[in-house]
C-alpha cells in the first residue's frame, strides 16, 4: 500500500462521499499502554456495530485456500518487504517487524476488457511507521480509501462504495487516470485516535463467517471476519452499499459484490457501541389533554443485538430497518420537564464479549427555523422559526453562528418571529435555540 502518504487523484475529484460522510465509521481504538510486542500500535479497533479487530500479526493460515511454496494463505494481510521483515521469522520489534500491518483490509476489483475498464478499490485500518521502517516513534495509524480506475474516454465517472460515493471529471482516457487515495488519521506518532474520523467503517465482513482457525505459533483458536485468500459477498456497508459500483459515459454501468477480507476478532472486553442522535417531543392541544409525542434516535449495532427505552415501562422497544444501526422508537407519553429518556443497547448475541451500554438523553422540542433573510438593502435580519411544543411554547433566542447576542423571537403560538437591524455584514449562519433545549442552525438568505 506504499506510498505512506500518497493522495494523487490524476483525475478531478468533483464530490466525495455524496451519501454523507456524518456517518459514524469506527466507535473506539485501544487507549494503551502500548506494548512492544504488538509494534507499540494500538492492539484494537471497535467498531460501531460492536465488532473489535486487533492488529493482525497471526500466522493462522486458510483452511479454505491453499498456500504455495513461500506464500502461505495467511488470516492476515503481511506483507513481508525484503530486508525488513522475514516472514519465515518470529515476529519481533523492531528488528523483524512488518513495515505495514493492518487492523482491517476490504478489497475489490472490475475488469471488464471489452469495456476498457480496471479498477480497483481498496480500504483499510493501517499501522505504519513514517519513515516506512519500523522504528520506535514513528508509528501511526490511518483509516484508507483507495480507487485506482483505468477508463478508455473522458467523461464523468461515479464510483460507488461500501463508504461512500466519489465522483472523478477525467479530462482524458488512460491507464489509471483514475488515482485517489484518501488517508485519514496521519498526525502526531503513536497517536491512534485519528482513524476514527476517517471513512472506513463499520468493518465490512464476510457473509459466510466469522471464521476460526488455528494460530501455529500458540495453538490457540483465533476468529477472522473474513478471509483475504477468497472473494466473498460481505455486509457491514454504513449506506447498504455492500458493493463497488462505477458508471460512465456511454451507458457504462458495472459493479461487483465480490471483496476479499481480513481482520482478526479481538476477545478484549467491550461495551456495546451507541451514539445518541435525537430525542424530541412534541405536543398539541386534543379535546380533552394535550396530544403528545416522542421520537428516540441512537446509532447502534444492528440486529440480533436490541435497543431499548428502558425509562419507559414497560421498556419501549426500539426498532431497526436496515442493518446500518440506525434505530428509532416513538412513545405517545406527555413529558413533564426537565426531562431525560434511557436508553439501552445489548450486542452479545452478535458479540459474546460485549456488555450492555445505557445512554441518558435530555428530551428536547424540536425547533425548526422556517426562515432566514437578511436584507442588504435594509440591514435587516428576518427569522421565522417554530416549536414543536404548541401547549406551553417556550421562549425562542436567536445568536450568529459565533455565539454572538441577535435578539429573542416573538409570538404568542408556536410559530415566533424577530425582525432587528443587524450591521456592517449579516451572520453567515444563524442559530435559533429554546429554553426547552432544542435547536436549530440555518444559512442566512442574502437578498438585496
Amino acid at each position: 500500500m506504499h506510498p505512506l502518504l500518497s493522495k494523487t487523484a490524476t483525475a478531478l475529484v468533483v464530490s466525495a462521499l455524496a451519501q454523507g460522510i456524518a456517518q459514524a465509521a469506527l466507535y473506539a481504538v485501544d487507549p494503551g499502554p502500548y506494548l512492544p510486542s504488538n509494534g507499540s500500535f494500538a492492539a484494537w479497533y471497535q467498531d460501531t456495530h460492536g465488532r473489535t479487530l486487533d492488529l493482525c500479526l497471526s500466522k493462522a493460515v486458510s483452511s479454505r485456500a491453499p498456500g504455495a511454496p513461500g506464500a502461505p494463505s495467511y488470516m492476515c494481510t503481511l506483507l513481508p518487504t525484503p530486508g525488513v521483515f522475514d516472514d519465515a521469522q518470529p515476529i519481533v520489534f523492531p528488528t523483524n517487524f512488518p513495515d505495514e500491518a493492518f487492523w482491517f483490509t476490504a478489497d475489490a476489483a472490475i475488469v471488464d476488457a471489452a469495456r476498457g475498464i480496471d479498477l480497483s478499490f481498496g480500504t483499510a485500518i493501517e499501522a505504519a511507521f513514517a519513515a516506512e521502517e519500523p522504528v520506535e516513534g514513528d508509528q501511526m495509524s490511518f483509516a484508507r480509501v483507495r480507487i485506482r480506475v483505468d477508463v478508455p474516454t473522458a467523461g464523468t465517472y461515479t464510483i460507488t462504495h461500501p463508504y461512500g460515493v466519489d465522483i472523478f471529471d477525467v479530462p482524458a482516457g488512460g491507464t489509471r487516470v483514475i488515482n485517489m487515495t484518501r488517508d485519514i488519521g496521519i498526525g502526531s506518532p503513536k497517536t491512534y485516535d485519528g482513524a476514527l474520523r476517517g471513512d472506513v467503517g463499520p468493518f465490512l465482513r464476510s457473509v459466510n463467517g466469522p471464521y476460526t482457525e488455528t494460530n501455529p505459533l500458540t495453538g490457540s483458536a483465533e476468529q477472522f471476519i473474513g478471509d483475504p485468500n477468497l472473494e466473498e459477498a460481505v455486509t457491514g456497508s454504513p449506506f447498504n452499499t455492500n458493493f463497488v459500483r462505477i458508471e460512465g459515459p456511454n451507458g457504462l454501468d458495472l459493479r461487483t459484490t465480490l471483496f476479499s477480507i481480513s481482520g482478526k476478532l479481538s476477545t478484549v472486553v467491550r461495551p456495546t457501541p451507541m451514539i445518541a442522535q435525537r430525542s424530541t417531543y412534541s405536543r398539541k392541544a386534543g379535546e380533552s389533554a394535550p396530544i403528545a409525542q416522542q421520537d428516540v434516535f441512537v446509532m447502534a449495532p444492528p440486529p440480533p443485538a436490541t435497543v431499548g427505552v428502558t425509562s419507559s415501562s414497560p421498556v419501549l422497544n426500539m426498532s431497526e430497518a436496515n442493518t446500518t444501526g440506525n434505530w428509532y422508537a416513538q412513545s405517545a407519553a406527555n413529558p413533564t420537564l426537565p426531562s431525560t429518556v434511557q436508553v439501552t443497547a445489548d450486542n452479545h448475541l452478535a458479540i459474546p464479549t460485549s456488555t450492555p451500554t445505557t445512554l441518558s438523553m435530555a428530551l428536547t422540542d424540536l425547533v425548526v427555523i422556517q426562515r432566514a433573510e437578511y436584507s442588504l438593502s435594509s440591514g435587516q435580519l428576518t427569522l421565522v422559526a417554530s416549536t414543536s411544543d404548541e401547549t406551553s411554547p417556550p421562549v425562542l433566542t436567536a445568536t450568529s453562528a459565533s455565539g454572538a447576542a441577535i435578539g429573542a423571537l416573538s409570538g404568542e403560538g408556536a410559530v415566533k418571529t424577530l425582525a432587528t437591524g443587524i450591521s456592517p455584514i449579516p451572520p453567515a449562519k444563524v442559530r435559533v435555540t429554546s429554553s426547552n433545549g432544542g435547536s436549530d442552525t440555518e444559512e442566512v438568505v442574502i437578498v438585496q
